[in-house]
Parts: structure tokens; sequence; C-alpha cells
């Protein structure tokens, strides 16, 4: 799945995945890489489903 980093707060933050109409919560440890997300860059990652909701896993930025 592919989307856009909607926000992004210190070591966490949020996708909007293309498609859908609820954003998913990511954490720095799901970033391949581990660098730190940027507002308005576009990533793929995959869906798991969390007792919290979703949350969006394996991530990886696909523009610097």
């Amino acid at each position: 799945m592919e989307g856009i980093v909607r926000k992004w707060v210190t070591s966490y933050g949020f996708i909007s995945a293309d498609g859908e109409d609820k954003d998913l919560f990511v954490h720095q440890s799901e970033v391949k890489g581990g660098n730190p997300l940027r507002e308005g860059q576009k990533v793929k990652f995959e869906v798991k489903e969390e007792p919290r909701g979703p949350k969006a896993v394996n991530v990886e930025a696909i523009e610097d």
C-alpha cells in the first residue's frame, strides 16, 4: 500500500493511505532504515491490525 505522511512528531506519526478514509498510525520502530519521516513524504507500507486499530508497518520512503 502507498500513502503520504500527514503528520510526524519526533518518533511517531500518521499516514494518509491512498484510497482510504482513515489515517494510519506509524511508529519510528516500523520505519525501515530508522530515519525519521517528513510530513508530505510518499511512503509504501503494510497494514497490521492491532487492538487499538490498524497501524502501518514495514514503512519505507519512496521519495527522500
